[in-house]
């Protein structure tokens, strides 16, 4: 058992409250209030006074544990790149507990990460969530299979391009992504037309025929979450046909020069993850990269989280890159909501993590001073109810 006692909480949920304890239980938030110490004579107590305190934060596009920190091409896997289309990969099986990049996210605050395949195909397989702490995968596994990668532009269209083999424009990684959809929606179809026979008591059903692609595609079908890569404009547009045709509940990822369009966007309701937008501008599709794309979506009431797309931006600066969306115009707490709350909300998982309710998962972060200024510290990390960093 553990109590939090005169946060400055943040919560996330109504915000803010100052002087707030928090008592936390087997791995969950228990109550939030005045709470009396002298009733849990074994509880361990960290006095929080006049520190800010906010749940752990959330990363929710990266591919920690899937190009391992230090050891190269040997800790490289995450792209199967033998095929534009491979929907039966799962990037959970991918994941190398140990990369030191776990313990640096942890000791900056982070303690879940949605983290998955690369985008060197034009379907990549599935993203999990994990918790940034634990000695293996099954520690600290939040849900196995969290949304299913999909990629356009430059990088899939370069990849099979260059083997002369399709895609090789951008019609050709829309048309390989439509004709995969179209499959497994098929394949989805003749599976609940046969569910139905059976249910009815028919006797002569004939059973479709198993396909593991097409069985882990068709889960778009039932709700599971896409996350398409996606930079420029047109990309971006692509992607907005391709969510209305199939129905897909998608979230556009990058969506770099999203900033630009975001009318577009904001008609179509279209949920977002920006990002990683430190370092230069290495391609054409990344030239509308800009720390004013936080403010213009919040502007416009997109929902957005904020990625770092690991290790192309670190995950211990995850606080840094943010902070610099608050300089170029986003609200602080707007910041705050799009690496807790809203991140959780646009990966699926808020049910969990995002925020210090009653309930939810016990990771909070006390911090040293405001959380995005350089010179502030993660001083205490608490993940599944256990003080796991005390800086």
């Amino acid at each position: 058992m553990l109590i939090i006692k005169n946060a400055d909480l943040i919560n996330m949920s109504d915000i803010c409250h100052e002087n707030k304890d928090i008592l936390i239980e087997d791995s969950k938030i228990k109550e939030i209030g005045n709470i009396d110490v002298s009733k849990y004579e074994n509880a361990k107590v960290i006095d929080a006074k006049g520190k800010l305190v906010t749940p752990g934060l959330v990363d929710p596009h990266c591919h920690v544990g899937l190009f391992q920190d230090i050891v190269g091409d040997a800790g490289s896997d995450g792209n199967e790149m033998t095929s534009p289309i491979v929907p039966e990969v799962r990037g959970i099986d991918s994941v190398k507990p140990h990369d030191p990049s776990f313990e640096h996210a942890l000791n900056s605050g982070v303690t879940t990460v949605v983290t998955g395949p690369g985008s060197g195909e034009i379907i990549g397989g599935t993203f999990c969530a994990l918790k940034t702490y634990g000695k293996t995968i099954f520690d600290m596994v939040l849900k196995e299979e969290v949304a299913m990668k999909m990629a356009l532009g430059e990088n899939p269209k370069r990849v099979f391009g260059s083997q002369n083999k399709a895609p090789s424009t951008r019609m050709g990684n829309a048309a390989s992504m439509r004709e995969a959809l179209f499959k497994a929606k098929e394949y989805y179809e003749k599976k609940k037309e046969y569910e139905k026979q059976v249910a009815s008591g028919k006797e002569d059903a004939k059973k479709p025929e198993f396909s593991m692609k097409w069985e882990s595609l068709s889960r778009v079908f039932d709700g599971m979450i896409v996350k398409i890569h996606a930079h420029q404009e047109d990309d971006i547009t692509t992607a907005l046909r391709i969510i209305e045709e199939f129905k897909l509940n998608a979230t556009i990822d990058h969506c770099t020069s999203g900033w630009k369009i975001p009318e577009v966007l904001k008609e179509r309701n279209q949920k977002v993850i920006i990002g990683p937008t430190f370092g230069t501008k290495t391609k054409i599709e990344l030239k509308d990269k800009s720390f004013e794309a936080g403010r213009v979506m919040y502007e416009n009431g997109i929902m957005f989280g904020i990625m770092t797309d690991h290790p192309v931006v670190p995950l211990e600066n995850t606080t840094t890159q943010a902070g610099l969306f608050v300089k170029n115009g986003l609200p602080w707490i707007e910041a705050l909501k799009a690496l807790t709350i809203n991140a959780a909300k646009v990966t699926g998982i808020d049910d969990r993590v995002g925020s210090i309710e009653v309930g939810k998962d016990a990771d909070i972060v006390i911090w040293s001073g405001d959380p995005f200024h350089y010179m502030s510290k993660a001083e205490t990390v608490v993940l599944n109810g256990k003080v796991v960093v005390e800086n």
